[in-house]
């Protein structure tokens, strides 16, 4: 006879470890009576900064699923309740949680590795390597283990010290579909991503030589999110309430934070883009640029690496508990993207390393990985600078607020042709006007003003991201 408190394993909420301490669950994607094994993705929660998919660390049928979707629960409380020995025995009325008691059936005990670090999502990511031992009738699975921790630890921003020696390739769920729909094997694919994940230009440069040269590199269509629909609302009501959390929740709070503790100061600066769209076009028509998304705001992200690389200054933090002004020496270029479920502010690491091509390429897999609502709570961390493009929503300006902890935000409004005197004539020129908030801290009016119109500068005369950069 299987001692239940052995057979019967509770998987907890995880431990987020970016100082959050509850989650909403989405969507199941197993329901009980279903087979589960290791790695298997059971179901989608949504924290106050990104959607992310839990794993299941085990092997066994789904017993019991402990709350419904939309329900918010806290970090620690068991979710989910899986028979790891199923036929074993007839199950109990209800669930039995693993209890601390000496195991009868030694041969299914999971040994925990000390000094187990609490991720985002999955088991942990361990010191030493995870052993299992084998269960009884199945082969030891301490690779398959290690594989599905080292996807979800890079998947959260962290380097697990466990090495995935299992067949199964590593790569996050996005890369993965987009693999689906190209129809590559990602055991063929040769990673080139850090601890040999596999990216989305490994997949495309698999799948260019069997496609067509020109759609070859595009990205594969994806279903846009759907927001949730708002609630019918009764005939005569003159309110609708609706609940504040997730995104929404994160977003109001860094925004009030940001307003009242970081001084601000807006600047505006209208000019004649005229010849960075000449260029924009110039670039989607360029062999090397094939594939890649090409639009004025990667042009506009450049110009705002080659003005902080001329005035360095601005990229900083202000450390109140320590007094200390932080000069940052790399850029984390945030880019505020609108989501079904609300703004996030993602980022680029590294930005002021990366060619031309380079950006385009991570300015395009950051809005699929948002627009598919897969962004990482790691890729919303640690940015030094922003953009928010209005311009997209037919709006001139604006007076961005901060993202928190960051120096300043550039706003992109509407490019519009517009009357402008060019050459002591009067034309119709593409025109568009740019924000910049900053805070006064860290930015003085003179340094504020030399970022803004260096920026400008750049975007009258392109020529400037070569002679300046």
């Amino acid at each position: 006879m299987t001692d239940t408190s052995t057979r019967f394993r509770e998987f907890k909420m995880p431990d987020v470890g970016e100082g959050l301490t509850e989650a909403e669950i989405l969507k199941w994607y197993v329901q009980p009576g279903d087979v589960v094994t290791d790695g298997q993705v059971v179901c989608e929660v949504e924290t106050a900064k990104a959607a992310v998919e839990l794993p299941i660390p085990y092997d066994g049928v789904v017993h019991e699923l402990r709350f419904e979707e939309g329900t918010t629960v806290d970090v620690g409380t068991s979710i989910i309740t899986i028979d790891v020995a199923p036929g074993s025995g007839d199950a109990p009325s209800a669930p039995v949680a693993q209890t601390s008691a000496a195991p009868v059936a030694p041969a299914v005990e999971e040994a925990e590795p000390k000094g187990r670090q609490p991720v985002l999502v999955g088991y942990g990511v361990a010191e030493t390597s995870t052993k299992r031992r084998a269960r009884k009738g199945t082969a030891a699975v301490p690779e398959q283990a290690a594989a599905a921790a080292a996807v979800q630890a890079e998947m959260n921003g962290h380097s697990g010290t466990a090495t995935a020696t299992a067949a199964r390739p590593l790569a996050k769920p996005p890369v993965r579909k987009l693999a689906k729909d190209l129809g590559i094997d990602l055991a063929t694919v040769t990673p080139t991503g850090p601890d040999g994940v596999i990216t989305r230009e490994d997949v495309h440069a698999a799948a260019a030589p069997t496609t067509a040269p020109a759609p070859a590199a595009a990205p594969a269509p994806v279903a846009q999110p759907v927001a949730e629909a708002p609630a019918p609302v009764a005939a005569g009501a003159r309110e609708t309430r609706i609940p504040i959390k997730g995104v929404r929740k994160a977003t109001a709070a860094a925004m009030v934070g940001s307003a009242f503790t970081a001084p601000h100061v807006t600047e505006f600066i209208t000019l004649d883009v005229t010849r960075t769209m000449k260029l924009v076009d110039e670039l989607k028509a360029d062999k090397d640029m094939a594939g890649l998304r090409v639009n004025p705001l990667l042009l506009i992200a450049k110009a705002l690496l080659v003005a902080i690389k001329r005035n360095p200054q601005v990229n900083a933090a202000w450390d109140e508990a320590n007094q200390e002004i932080v000069q940052k020496h790399y850029v984390n270029l945030g880019i505020a993207a609108a989501t079904p479920r609300g703004l996030i502010v993602p980022n680029i690491k590294d930005a002021q390393d990366k060619t031309l091509p380079e950006l385009a390429a991570a300015l395009g897999e950051l809005v699929a990985t948002a627009r598919e609502g897969k962004t990482t709570p790691a890729a919303m961390q640690g940015g030094t600078v922003t953009i928010t493009n209005v311009g997209v929503f037919g709006v001139d300006t604006g007076t961005p607020i901060l993202n928190p902890g960051e120096s300043a935000i550039l706003a992109v409004g509407a490019i519009k042709l517009q009357p402008w005197v060019h050459k002591g004539k009067v034309k119709p020129r593409q025109v568009t006007t740019l924000a910049l908030s900053f805070d006064h801290r860290l930015v003085d009016g003179e340094l504020g003003s030399k970022v803004l119109a260096d920026v400008a500068a750049i975007l009258e005369q392109p020529k400037r991201l070569i002679t300046w950069a």
